[in-house]
């Protein structure tokens, strides 16, 4: 890697949050600019030093030199260590809704960490795997190197700064103060700039292809690219009360804001963590099985169907408030469509495997994708049917909706990462197989007990949560006060942890797995149970 210019560039960026720090209009601002300047400079040491991820005493073996795969190879370190840090922080967050005491203030308490652990497990651990995969499979498919150079190093680094300067900010109070507690301007603009740069580069692929036809995972990550972009500037328009300070005003109030948010939020649900997740499965899943998509022409209304459905959703969010009656029906509506297209991808996912169903068996990374779509499958019935008024009354603010979004997030999201992860590992550092693929089980069998275990329990938890809050006496009056509500959630809050204890296992158990991987260590061990095994000839 040639990184002088780049080490030029961060060590000016670095002079210019030095200066910011020195003149800022208030003490947080100044704050996050120190953060900036030290990690600057830290990056500039990291470049200086040219780290490179490779076994002991060699340098990587390239899958191919026709295409761009350090980034990618830097973006699988990324995405297994944000995983680690995201569900670390999720098991304290959930540590901390049954015990209180460990709300440690300002900096270590509930109301700011829970941003930091869901923007680490869907920006950092997500986001990382979806850049990472997205530029793997895009030069495979298209038979073209990564669009323009270096541009992949300053998607992937400039990625990774607004990750620290994001959670950081959420530490130190920074924040636009809305539902989802989004970073301020100057961030805003920052990852504006990065996806920019991330569109060109993986645009500029597709356009200069080998390749005539574009294959649909392509489709669903260009999807999911373009609808973010959107989604990102026009929910975080707003204007700065000053160059040099962190307080800024949305252009949006009211109703007006609610609706934008979740406009953002849900369709952030998904195009960021459904549709570019989709197009991992559908390069992964047919590589890992080695068999064709089961249906390409049901791949392509998939895409289609999702896209235009989707982004009709997000009122669904907003029953029963001040949003006009006929827009949340609205919502409800298309939300009740999608789950026919999702479904058709779910079937898609799981009729590649016909002719080797035996694989479920031999082989744990295919038996992680295969969860993975059935947790698919699982969350795109859920969600609709939460999305019925009916329903909805009763779901509604309760840890029933913490219970389906994590099911979605750590079932579908989680496991489908895994398995590409599992995937690309040996590929990419040059290696015949994973150290363990024992570990790879362990892993698969820790992270679905600790998602139904998770699951399960605020289902439970919700529904209970929703009667007594609508329990009634004979003369009119709620039976049970908010505070007997929530002193009645402490055993689900603590099965909640132990489900994220047991996810969290599994992810260090995976980063273990890696880091043996890369070096080159090979573990010997007796075939999976099941597995077939050449016997000598009689």
């Amino acid at each position: 890697m040639n990184y002088t210019m780049e080490t030029v560039i961060i060590a000016v960026c670095a002079f210019f949050a030095l200066l910011g720090a020195a003149f800022a209009h208030d003490h947080l601002f100044a704050a996050h600019m120190w953060v900036l300047f030290f990690v600057l400079m830290g990056s500039t040491l990291v470049l200086l030093r040219r780290v490179n991820f490779a076994p002991a005493g060699q340098r990587p073996k390239p899958a191919s030199s026709e295409y761009f795969d350090e980034v990618v190879r830097y973006g699988i370190i990324a995405t297994v260590f944000w995983g680690v840090v995201g569900f670390f922080v999720g098991v304290v967050v959930a540590l901390q809704l049954a015990y209180p005491d460990l709300n440690i203030a300002p900096y270590f308490n509930f109301g700011r960490l829970r941003p930091v652990h869901t923007s680490a497990v869907i920006f950092a651990f997500g986001g990382n795997a979806l850049i990472a995969t997205s530029f793997y499979v895009v030069q495979r498919t298209c038979r073209a190197r990564l669009f323009g150079g270096n541009l992949g190093w300053f998607v992937f680094w400039g990625y990774q700064l607004f990750i620290v300067m994001a959670a950081t900010g959420y530490l130190l109070g920074i924040t636009e103060g809305r539902e989802y507690a989004e970073p301020e301007w100057y961030v805003d603009i920052w990852l504006t700039i990065v996806w920019v740069a991330y569109l060109l580069a993986f645009l500029g692929t597709l356009l200069k292809r080998k390749e005539p036809h574009i294959y649909v995972a392509n489709w669903f990550y260009l999807g999911f690219i373009v609808t973010v972009a959107m989604l990102h500037v026009v929910n975080n328009l707003s204007v700065p009360a000053s160059l040099l300070g962190s307080k800024s005003y949305s252009a949006f109030s009211g109703v007006q804001d609610a609706l934008t948010q979740w406009w953002y939020g849900h369709n952030a649900v998904g195009f960021f963590l459904t549709a570019g997740f989709l197009g991992m499965m559908y390069y992964f899943v047919p590589k890992q099985a080695n068999r064709p998509v089961y249906s390409y022409r049901l791949s392509i209304i998939h895409f289609w169907a999702l896209i235009f459905m989707y982004i009709w959703a997000g009122p669904h969010h907003l029953h029963y408030t001040a949003l006009p009656d006929w827009a949340q029906t609205l919502g409800m509506v298309f939300s009740v469509m999608l789950w026919m297209p999702s479904w058709g991808g779910m079937i898609n996912g799981l009729m590649t495997l016909s002719g080797a169903w035996d694989k479920i068996r031999t082989d744990p990374i295919i038996r992680m994708m295969i969860m993975a779509i059935a947790f698919y499958g699982m969350s795109t019935f859920e969600g609709p049917m939460m999305s019925v008024k009916a329903v909805n009354s009763l779901s509604h603010y309760t840890e029933w909706t913490i219970g389906h979004v994590h099911s979605g997030a750590l079932g579908w999201v989680g496991m489908i990462t895994f398995g590409a992860v599992y995937y690309l590992t040996p590929k990419l550092w040059g290696q015949e197989r994973l150290y363990s693929l024992r570990m790879v089980n362990w892993h698969f069998w820790l992270a679905t007990l600790g998602i139904v275990i998770y699951a399960a329990v605020l289902w439970v938890a919700g529904i209970q949560q929703g009667l007594m809050w609508r329990e009634y006496n004979s003369q009119g009056f709620l039976v049970y006060s908010f505070a007997e509500t929530v002193a009645v959630m402490f055993p689900y809050y603590l099965l909640r942890a132990l489900g994220g204890i047991l996810y969290l296992a599994g992810g260090l158990i995976m980063a273990l797995n890696v880091y043996m991987t890369i070096r080159g260590y090979q573990r010997n061990e007796a075939p999976m149970p099941g597995a077939l095994v050449a016997q000598p000839a009689e």
